[in-house]
């Protein structure tokens, strides 16, 4: 048997795959819908009616609901894992986050990360630190969010900790 076309698949960077300066932008969009917001509200517990409730946001500055800053937060850190941290042991922190703009229902972000730093861990040789600063981008090319992330990550050597989670089919290809 071959591996065939799995074989090809992305696997995620490793640690040997950053450096200094290198700028990773999602491959993908994600629109923000109204359920979206309803249900990570309710999920996280938020009662600000500001995000829920259309009549109290009509009578703000907004005029419309918001979507949760931690719904924000979490969409555009998720699109940027396919990028940076898919190969990941562990995220280590989050720093300086900053929401620049407002963001609703029907916008659609984008994730941009810069690596600042590259280092090996002292703790475990199988692995180094990454730091990237992270910034969404919306669908008018306007940043809605930015922070900084720190994570640890496998070094290439140690991908066989980590791949070959797919089980193995039990049974000859039918068709």
């Amino acid at each position: 048997m071959t591996d065939g076309p799995a074989a090809k698949e992305w696997r995620g960077r490793y640690l040997e795959d950053f450096e200094v300066g290198d700028t990773f932008r999602s491959r993908l969009g994600r629109t923000i819908s109204e359920v979206d917001n309803t249900w990570f509200t309710l999920l996280t517990m938020n009662t600000n009616q500001m995000h829920f409730n259309s009549e109290y946001a009509a009578k703000t500055e907004f005029e419309r609901p918001l979507i949760v800053s931690s719904l924000t937060l979490a969409i555009v850190l998720g699109l940027s894992v396919a990028d940076t941290s898919e190969n990941a042991v562990a995220n280590l922190g989050w720093e300086q986050i900053r929401l620049g703009r407002p963001v609703f229902a029907g916008d659609t972000l984008w994730a941009e990360s810069e690596v600042l730093s590259v280092r090996e861990s002292r703790s475990r040789p199988a692995c180094g630190i990454v730091e990237v600063r992270t910034r969404g981008v919306n669908q008018d090319g306007r940043t809605v969010l930015e922070f900084r992330r720190s994570f640890m990550i496998f070094k290439r050597a140690a991908a066989g900790e980590i791949t070959g989670a797919f089980p193995a089919a039990d049974e000859p290809w039918t068709v």
